[in-house]
């Protein structure tokens, strides 16, 4: 077909008849969508009449309908069953048994599902439902089409479940000796091996092994490797339902002898089945038996049957865990070489320099290789305590490191997955993996990073409790480039389309006022917040930042941050040009009403709020309208009485000025339901006592960072005049060591002959020095003491006294911990501070400078008395 180009057609006689032809050909492509359509009759033939009931809609679709409506019926029975369950057993279900004999896989497959969801909605007893659907059920188990036996299948032993034990015993224990015989078809031995691992919890073991293990013998020594294979995956069930001493005596043999077959399938069931009956056999058991096994699955796995190595990868953990207590120090060691070979299986070929190697190696030989990693990492935390998490440094870090930097991501995506658990494991050693962590927030996949995300809170806090060497260092020190990491972690998912990463990974940072210092959160994390809330495009990425740094200006330790981000806030959200900010702004005081205290909010936000009462776009005076309930909440009578004062006018314009329908429809609701409200009042009342106490905790925190700021100021001005002092004295005994020593010159070239008048100027010398540094020493010490030891133990004592009353009642998402600072031990322990405590804290800090005071007047007097002498 010629290409139709529209820019340039030539109309003429001779060209014409081309483009008809081209538009022919356009119409015999749309003919087959004619053709799809119904006809007249067809759809006469379809219709049913609208008068008929449920049930006799669905006896007649099912006696005259096509396929399609008779699986539409089907799949309709829980329904029915619902709303007439008698009537639906006796007239609807004996037609669906007559036309599941004919029907196709569709509604063979949609009747197995609606039988098992009748089952599970209980809609009839047991009773009543093992006599009406089990016959279908057995009759349908053997269909020809395997998809459909497997639904069948299942729907069976879903109802073993739930059936009693003598109609087990009569409908499916008794006709399972015929079916599993081995004239019988091979889909009716499968199925008679997986429905023998269901009976076996049913019954008593003498009964199990009169009635079923003979058939388990039979089928384990069935011509056809695959039932040998299913009845091997069966047998974990059928141990436990018999018990120690018959799997002993009867399945371990069976065991053993399916481990040598010749078919790779069923030793790979053998195997998995071993190991997951491990907690059943006794040590000797285990040592003589189940160990031989185990090495010579791993001898075999490299050299002639690689088809087991995958899953002997994934259960290496379990194994080596389950034999541990019968493992000689050589055999320790052997499986542990094991793990570290196959950690790094089909690395080798990367850094060799035989390119026929990499050419032989086959696709499907890399994807193993990968599963193998995937599953060494996957047992990493098992391996851990398989060698002593003491010995990890040695044994097992190098392979740590190699899984972190693997060249595939599902390795790396399942180190990222056990991270959190490793890091539990090493406990106080967890600083050990700290640049490993800092790898994995910098990795090139989105996918890793989001897997390692998910536990990042609890990450962190392990690396800053316990990698810390004393209590008086910063915490970032114990984890070093994190904070490089964490914001290259945040920027690769901002400029990624996986905003839902983006999102995930901005209400986990909600954690670092536990991890990292206030500055550093305010410089390095804070104003990242306010830029995504001002220029990202996607709403839940947005309320996320808005929400963490309301959670850092929560726990901002200088009010001088605290005022310039609130002021940011107002100013480039409340009062910003686009709608979409001031609606962000909404969002962000619903935050500050849940994380702060009523009065907070009441100084810096309130009076911003209502001013968007005048807004020029409805959408956001909308959503003022929702939110002045809880605006109204905030307030306090008669604290904030001229607030209240304040709300009502706006309310009252609002309800003037409106002439948006929707908005004003929004503003007569709003306002009958602030009706309804009751303000609380200053003192408690006993219906909002739970609010009242909640405010009046964070309020007390809230108050708490000022005088934690406040003695932080008071600390540090002391110490900076302590620092002076000490220079000024220092300078002072160089000078007078200097002045000394040109004396002492001086008589030695004056009296050069005498030397008692040599010995008497040296004593006279040493003796001045003495008494000049006990002087000093004395002068220094107390001041000393009183820098070092006062405000530390007064503010130990009154933080620490309020912090078990703080404890008990505080119901923030965050603890009290986050008030710990960073850097110096004095304010270490943050509480709520009862107002004799803080009293008691500012009283110490006037007998500090009381204390200063009386060191200076006493330095005074020894400089005196050293110019008198």
């Amino acid at each position: 077909m010629r290409p139709l180009t529209f820019s340039k057609m030539d109309f003429s006689q001779s060209n014409l008849f081309g483009y008809i032809e081209d538009l022919q050909e356009l119409t015999i492509i749309e003919r087959p969508v004619r053709r799809s359509l119904k006809t007249p009759e067809e759809i006469e033939r379809l219709t049913v009449d609208e008068e008929l009931s449920d049930i006799e809609r669905a006896v007649y679709l099912l006696s005259s309908g096509q396929d399609i409506q008779g699986t539409s019926v089907v799949a309709n029975l829980p329904v029915l069953m619902r709303q007439n369950p008698a009537e639906t057993l006796r007239r609807v279900l004996p037609k669906i048994r007559e036309v599941l004999h004919v029907a196709g896989v569709e509604m063979q497959l949609t009747a197995a599902v609606s039988f098992l969801t009748v089952l599970q909605e209980e809609s009839v007893s047991i009773h009543t439902y093992s006599h009406s659907f089990l016959h279908i059920i057995l009759q349908n188990l053997e269909h020809r089409d395997a998809g459909v036996s497997n639904a069948w299948l299942e729907t069976l032993l879903a109802v073993i479940e739930a059936l009693p034990k003598e109609t087990v015993r009569h409908e499916i224990l008794n006709p399972l000796v015929s079916k599993a015989q081995l004239a019988q078809t091979l889909q009716s031995r499968l199925v008679s091996c997986k429905i023998m691992g269901k009976v076996a919890n049913k019954f008593e073991a003498h009964i199990i092994k009169r009635e079923v293990l003979p058939l388990v013998k039979s089928l384990c020594q069935d011509v056809e490797y695959e039932v040998r294979t299913c009845m091997c995956r069966q047998l974990e069930h059928i141990a436990r339902g018999i018990g120690t001493e018959l799997t002993k005596t009867v399945v371990l043999p069976e065991l053993v002898e399916l481990a040598r077959d010749e078919g790779s399938s069923v030793r790979l069931a053998a195997f998995e089945t071993l190991v997951n009956l491990l907690d059943m056999f006794d040590a000797d058991d285990r040592s003589q038996t189940v160990l031989p096994l185990v090495k010579s699955f791993c001898e075999k796995s490299f050299k002639a049957d690689e088809s087991i190595l995958v899953s002997l990868s994934f259960h290496l953990g379990k194994l080596c865990n389950g034999l541990y207590g019968i493992f000689t120090p050589e055999q320790h060691l052997r499986f542990l070489e094991f793990y570290k070979k196959l950690s790094t299986l089909g690395l080798q070929q990367e850094n060799g320099h035989n390119d026929n190697q990499l050419q032989l190696q086959t696709l499907e030989q890399e994807k193993k290789y990968i599963s193998v990693r995937k599953n060494c990492a996957y047992n990493f935390p098992a391996m851990i305590v398989f060698v002593d998490p003491k010995n990890f440094h040695l044994e097992l870090y190098s392979i740590f490191f190699c899984l972190c930097h693997d060249p595939e991501v599902p390795v790396r995506y399942t180190m990222a997955i056990s991270f959190f658990e490793v890091a539990k494991l090493l406990n106080s050693d967890v600083y050990t993996i700290h640049k490993e962590l800092v790898t994995l927030l910098q990795d090139e996949s989105l996918e890793v990073l989001d897997a390692l995300v998910g536990h990042l809170p609890e990450i962190l806090e392990l690396m800053a409790n316990r990698g810390e060497n004393n209590g008086s260092e910063s915490k970032l020190l114990s984890i070093p480039d994190l904070i490089p990491a964490l914001t290259t972690a945040e920027q690769r998912a901002a400029t990624s389309l996986k905003w839902r990463t983006h999102e995930k990974l901005l209400q986990k940072y909600a954690c670092l006022p536990h991890i990292i210092s206030s500055d550093q959160i305010y410089y390095r994390f804070l104003h990242r917040m306010l830029t995504i809330i001002l220029t990202n495009n996607v709403l839940p990425v947005q309320k996320a930042a808005a929400r963490t740094l309301c959670i850092y200006l929560r726990y901002n330790r200088k009010q001088e941050q605290r005022h310039e981000v609130i002021q940011k806030l107002i100013e480039q959200l409340g009062q910003g040009k686009s709608y979409w900010n001031r609606l962000r702004f909404l969002d962000t005081c619903e935050f500050i009403m849940e994380l702060f205290s009523k009065s907070f909010f009441c100084k810096y936000f309130f009076l911003p709020v209502l001013e968007l009462t005048h807004d020029p776009v409805a959408n956001v005076r909308m959503k003022l309208c929702y939110l002045l309930p809880k605006v109204k909440s905030t307030l306090k009578i008669p604290t904030d009485k001229h607030l209240l004062q304040q709300l009502e006018l706006c309310i009252r314009k609002l309800l003037c000025q409106e002439k948006d329908k929707d908005v004003l429809t929004i503003v007569k609701r709003t306002v009958l339901e602030l009706d309804r409200m009751e303000i609380s009042v200053d003192a408690f009342q006993k219906r909002f006592y739970e609010n009242d106490l909640l405010d009046q905790e964070k309020e007390r925190q809230e108050h708490l960072l000022l005088e934690m700021e406040q003695l932080e100021k008071e600390k540090q001005q002391t110490e900076g005049r302590s620092t002076n002092i000490n220079d000024k004295m220092f300078e002072k005994k160089r000078r007078d060591s200097k002045a000394s020593s040109v004396l002492a010159k001086s008589i030695n070239l004056s009296v050069p002959g005498s030397s008692s008048g040599t010995s008497a100027g040296k004593e006279e010398k040493k003796s001045k020095l003495v008494r000049s540094q006990s002087f000093s020493t004395q002068a220094l010490h107390p001041k000393y003491s009183n820098i070092d030891k006062c405000p530390n133990k007064s503010s130990a004592t009154g933080y620490t006294s309020s912090v078990s009353g703080m404890g008990k009642s505080c119901m923030l998402s965050f603890s009290d911990d986050s008030f710990r600072t960073h850097s110096t031990g004095s304010s270490g322990n943050a509480a709520f501070l009862s107002s004799s405590s803080s009293r008691n804290l500012f009283n110490s800090a006037d007998q500090k400078n009381n204390g200063n005071k009386e060191s200076q007047s006493r330095r005074m007097s020894i400089k005196n008395r050293k110019s008198n002498s």
